[in-house]
């Protein structure tokens, strides 16, 4: 589906604007937000473009929120370092270095919001670097980082923080002592349960679901688990596509019988309701994530979130998260969770369906951004 000419129009006028995107309420603007994290949403509104990340629709709330309650918005993109404010501001949002470089430009008054969406760069980074220290020291080759942050202090520069992290990331804020509001990360995508799905046919079939940034989000740790447990069978959704890391795992990615590399595969497709039906769970032991919503959309779609900590989920009494972030760990988990009763198994993905469906939707994020509005207002009014 192309764009249309009233979206043309858009990118034309944000280009011609210093690419901000302005918005304006129906009645007269009572004060105006800074908004600085995406223009996607507002210069591309197809339906495809909203679902790809969660962070897209997010955005657009977020702005709706605030026109909603007759504040002008103004959105950037988090990583325009050109952008000068030419006005005063009662609200800036940002969820990197934005809100340090904006920083001198804003008015006293401003509050600043640090919109937390992953870790804190120093354990993110760290994360990362761990990971492929480990690497190298397992299978003797050094990749390089894909996930990696530019450090800043911009949530230093926070009078507030929102957060749609998890625990894990979380803890990485506390040393600021600053005020956190926990707002749940909305899903692209939600599934009715999977029609006449065989437990027991489904019980050795998992999937790794999830973005760039292959050793960061675990995929090596999956890809020796199961190409070791020929018994198990494994499909690989998602963006793996670093050279050195297909260099390094071309044969688990490949030419591992019971491993199949299947790419990017679009949640809504038929493609998806058949592997989704035909799998038991999601395995994906990521090192740094806020909140992974490729784990969100699989328990969405009734697979058993068998994750690290580090991926922000919660697994209740339904998932099993990691002990330790290892591939004997992954093999042991899989092994004794694959061995479970059919009854314990859709006990368990019912009960993962209903609890992303109970807390991580769009209309939660909606109403838990609008509170968040609120104490934004009462804090001003102080």
């Amino acid at each position: 589906m192309t764009m249309t000419y009233k979206e043309i129009l858009r990118r034309i006028q944000f280009r011609l604007q210093g690419r901000v995107v302005h918005l304006r309420p129906k009645n007269t603007p009572k004060g105006r937000v800074l908004i600085s994290y995406t223009t996607l949403p507002f210069l591309d509104t197809r339906e495809r473009t909203l679902n790809a990340h969660s962070n897209r629709w997010e955005c657009k709330q977020m702005a709706q929120e605030f026109l909603d309650r007759d504040y002008a918005v103004d959105v950037i993109d988090f990583d325009n370092t050109r952008f000068v404010p030419k006005h005063a501001y009662d609200f800036c949002i940002d969820p990197h270095e934005n809100l340090e470089r904006l920083d001198p430009f804003l008015n006293a008054a401003c509050i600043r919001v640090y919109h937390a969406t992953n870790a804190h760069w120093l354990a993110l980074n760290s994360a990362e670097y761990s990971r492929l220290k480990d690497l190298q020291q397992r299978r003797g080759v050094t990749l390089l980082p894909q996930r990696s942050i530019k450090p800043g202090h911009g949530v230093d520069f926070a009078n507030i923080i929102s957060t749609v992290c998890g625990t894990y990331a979380n803890e990485t804020y506390t040393y600021t002592g600053k005020q956190m509001f926990q707002i749940p990360v909305s899903s692209t995508h939600t599934f009715d349960a999977p029609a006449d799905k065989n437990f027991d046919q489904a019980r050795n079939q998992f999937i790794w679901f999830g973005g760039a940034g292959a050793v960061h989000k675990g995929l090596d740790l999956v890809l020796e688990a199961f190409a070791a447990m020929p018994q198990y069978r494994l499909l690989v959704c998602g963006k793996f596509g670093e050279p050195d890391f297909q260099a390094a795992y071309h044969t688990e990615l490949y030419e591992t019988p019971n491993i199949k590399s299947m790419g990017y595969i679009d949640p809504q497709s038929d493609e998806f309701e058949k592997i989704r039906k035909e799998s038991l769970g999601i395995v994906y032991p990521s090192s740094s994530e806020g909140c992974a919503t490729s784990v969100v959309v699989a328990m969405h779609a009734g697979l058993v979130p068998v994750v690290s900590r580090e991926t922000g989920v919660e697994t209740k009494e339904f998932g099993i998260t990691l002990s330790q972030n290892t591939v004997e760990e992954i093999q042991k988990q899989v092994r004794l969770l694959a061995a479970e009763p059919r009854e314990r198994l859709q006990e368990r993905a019912k009960a993962a369906q209903q609890y992303a469906s109970a807390h991580h939707t769009r209309a939660q994020f909606a109403e838990k951004y609008r509170a968040f509005v609120d104490t934004l207002e009462a804090k001003s009014q102080h």
